[in-house]
């Protein structure tokens, strides 16, 4: 056998699963490894070896661990587990000033929650203590008036609810219940506590998200408040 054939048999190819989702590859470890350095491959970014003839993801990858470092490691596993990538936390507008590595660090400080239909994810009137973002499913915010449902919002993989319980942990205002099968990510008051102090430079744009969602429904609701004054005067 010579050389050459030699130094075939033991380059290892890897692929590349690329957010267009195309498939790139094979290449060699050093191109790939100049891709991590560019950033054009991330922690999430699916990475397949022909060595085990496996998918995972990058942060994960034994040749590649050294360059995401081991608390971004862990928590690629931890999405990966839970069958959660980066592209489905991006349906969350508020992550969406947030990077592939903060989205990875962020999730230590959440708790992902799976309602079945017709659960109820929080009561009226209950003290508050998180927040919720929908990744999958559909909910509905209801407030019951003399025995009877009155829905205000519907709500959509990529709404949140229950803001206002980050920071002053009051009653809830409404109840808010599952239409269908949903994904929910919860932060919890401690946790965006701890959010607050360890990384501010991941809190400071979800923040920023956040009161702009706050800021649109207090415009919607004034707007409202405006259109029935206004239909009360016109009514004779």
């Amino acid at each position: 056998m010579n050389r050459r054939m030699s130094a075939e048999l033991v380059t290892v190819g890897f692929k590349i699963w690329g957010v267009d989702n195309v498939v790139y590859g094979p290449v060699e470890l050093p191109l790939l490894v100049d891709w991590v350095k560019d950033k054009r491959i991330t922690a999430d970014t699916w990475i397949y070896c022909e060595t085990d003839d496996a998918w995972r993801k990058a942060a994960q990858v034994d040749e590649l661990r050294m360059f995401f470092g081991t608390r971004a490691a862990a928590a690629a596993r931890t999405l990966g587990d839970a069958g959660i990538t980066a592209g489905i936390l991006r349906r969350v507008k508020a992550f969406g000033a947030l990077s592939d590595d903060q989205l990875a660090r962020f999730v230590e400080f959440m708790e992902i929650r799976q309602v079945e239909p017709h659960t109820h994810v929080v009561r009226q009137h209950e003290q508050g203590d998180a927040m919720y973002l929908v990744l999958e499913g559909e909910l509905r915010v209801r407030m019951l008036i003399e025995g009877k449902e009155s829905t205000l919002q519907t709500l959509e993989p990529g709404d949140c609810f229950g803001e206002i319980a980050l920071f002053d942990q009051g009653p809830r205002s409404a109840d808010v219940v599952a239409n269908a099968d949903s994904t929910l990510l919860k932060i919890s008051q401690p946790a965006f506590q701890r959010l607050l102090e360890q990384a501010p430079d991941i809190a400071a744009p979800f923040l920023m998200s956040i009161s702009k969602t706050l800021t649109a429904r207090i415009r919607a609701d004034n707007k409202r408040f405006r259109d029935t004054i206004s239909l009360a005067r016109a009514t004779p």
